[in-house]
This record gives structure tokens, C-alpha cells and sequence, in this order.
């Protein structure tokens, strides 16, 4: 797979991590910043790491949709439980792991069309009416992609 087609990440990637972390923990800024954005709290499977993951999100019929495919979100199981922190607050948080490709293909596609810079990231294009390309969500769930829902308790 070309480096191309792969997802994009920002140059400074942890500097903006942190940044987007401290915004999330801040009362006020966190109702405005987190209507798009959460933070997970992921533990390493085998390792034990702690990972804290500020991640974009799309609410969808009562649930949080995330899309990603990176190394952190293969922790993340059906039937796990996950610490967020959702619009200011921690919460727990109930996994669905979506990885087989019929599933990846739609959660991609309803969150991309909720989220056209997600959209961008992923490299996936949108026609004129915002419907994303199927050969870029089939692409998506080739390089790994997953889409975890949560829902909150």
C-alpha cells in the first residue's frame, strides 16, 4: 500500500495530543472543544501501557463512532469497558469493536460524512452531495481501519 493512500497524521502529532488533552480536561473549553472531540483511556493488552488518546467521534443513535488505524485502537474489544473523557467529563464507557470490512465500510461512511476532515485524513473523497467514495471505504478497512462504538454510562 502506497504511503499515500495510508491515513495522515500532523507533523507534530504528540504536541498537539498534549495540547488537545489539556483543552479536554478544561471545564468551559471542554463543552465547545469536546462537541467533536473525546479522550480515551486505553491499557496495552499485553504490555500494560497506558495510552491517553484525544480522538474525534460521531455521535450515531445513542452511541460515539470512532474510526482509526492506528495500533492503540486493537486493544479496544466487544464487551470491554473503557475510561473516556466526554464533554468535560470521565465516564465509563461500553466497547463494540466493528473490524470486519461490511462493517468498517459504514461506520467510516457515516462517520466521513458527518466529519469531512476525517474524511480528508482517512483519504477518503466526498462527492458534491458529501457521500464518500466506496472504493476509499473499502481502502480504509484494507490498511486497517476500525471503528469502535461506545456507548456511555
Amino acid at each position: 500500500m502506497a504511503n499515500d493512500q495510508l491515513p495522515k497524521t500532523l507533523r507534530f502529532q504528540g504536541v498537539a495530543n498534549r495540547i488537545v488533552r489539556v483543552l479536554l480536561r478544561t471545564p468551559l473549553i471542554a463543552r465547545g472543544v469536546g462537541a467533536r472531540l473525546i479522550t480515551l483511556y486505553v491499557v496495552g493488552r499485553k504490555s500494560g501501557k497506558r495510552y491517553t488518546v484525544p480522538v474525534a467521534y460521531t455521535a450515531h443513535e445513542g452511541a460515539l463512532l470512532i474510526g482509526t488505524p492506528f495500533a492503540w485502537a486493537r486493544n479496544l474489544r466487544t464487551g470491554d469497558t473503557v475510561e473516556v473523557r466526554h464533554k468535560g467529563r470521565r465516564r465509563q464507557a461500553g466497547v463494540e469493536a466493528l473490524t470486519d470490512e461490511a462493517s468498517v465500510m459504514w461506520g467510516y461512511g457515516v462517520i466521513a460524512r458527518d466529519n469531512h476532515s476525517f474524511a480528508g485524513f482517512n483519504n477518503i473523497a466526498l462527492d458534491a452531495g458529501g457521500n464518500p467514495d466506496e472504493a476509499d471505504l473499502r481502502r480504509s478497512w484494507e490498511v486497517g481501519g476500525r471503528v469502535i462504538r461506545l456507548t456511555l454510562r
